[in-house]
């Protein structure tokens, strides 16, 4: 399944007291690959933006008034998700937004299957702090350009995150299994293959050199 990073910013933080959303971004995953296939607006919420949401991401009134409104990109957006896994990093807030504003332009709400990332944190990190921030410098994501909150920048970090999260860094192999080992290489497809054991020692120099060489966050 293709999955859909997602983000929003908004003029405040509560639908009830008539905050509406300023700017939507997604980045598109196949198999956790990013494809490419991105949707981003600004969007003009006809009403002002909050203090406290400005210092957030920096959007005025005067910059959001020239951009179009939900309604107009609705169909666009819902199209880009349809049918896709959406991750997002507190849904909550941000789905408790994208169905007010569909719903005042009197669209249907957002069905697709959800992964909240705060909740993945929550549970794999009690205790800790949980914010994308502190995922970024837990799994040492470079986050530098991150001076304000915005929809892309936010999402192209949380897909980073996501992956180290449910631990699908690198494909690793299991040596303490049978000697016929049955690896799964896609959601429907599966191959038998005969590993070699190494020893104790050649495991250890193995990830002693996976450490030392690759720049990837595959290692903490």
């Amino acid at each position: 399944m293709k999955e859909v990073i997602l983000d929003t910013e908004t003029t405040g933080l509560s639908v009830k007291e008539g905050h509406r959303i300023v700017e939507i971004g997604c980045i598109e995953l196949d198999n956790l690959i990013p494809t490419g296939n991105k949707f981003h607006c600004y969007l003009n919420p006809e009403r002002k933006v909050s203090e406290k949401a400005l210092e957030v991401h920096g959007y005025t009134d005067e910059f959001l008034a020239t951009k179009k409104k939900f309604n107009e990109i609705s169909e666009e957006f819902l199209n880009f998700i349809r049918g896709k896994r959406l991750i997002i990093h507190n849904a909550e807030f941000d789905l408790s937004h994208l169905n007010n504003e569909l719903s005042i332009s009197k669209k249907k709400i957002i069905e697709n299957e959800i992964v909240d990332t705060l909740i993945l944190a929550r549970n794999k990190f009690p205790g800790s702090s949980i914010s994308l921030d502190a995922l970024c410098k837990r799994y040492k994501i470079d986050n530098s350009n991150r001076s304000k909150h915005t929809s892309l920048i936010d999402c192209d970090l949380l897909a980073k995150v996501y992956i180290n999260l449910i631990g699908q860094k690198e494909p690793t192999l299991n040596f303490q299994n049978s000697d016929e080992e049955k690896v799964k290489i896609s959601n429907n497809v599966l191959y038998f293959k005969k590993i070699v054991k190494p020893n104790d020692n050649e495991i250890k120099d193995h990830f002693e050199y996976l450490k030392s060489s690759l720049k990837k966050n595959f290692f903490n």
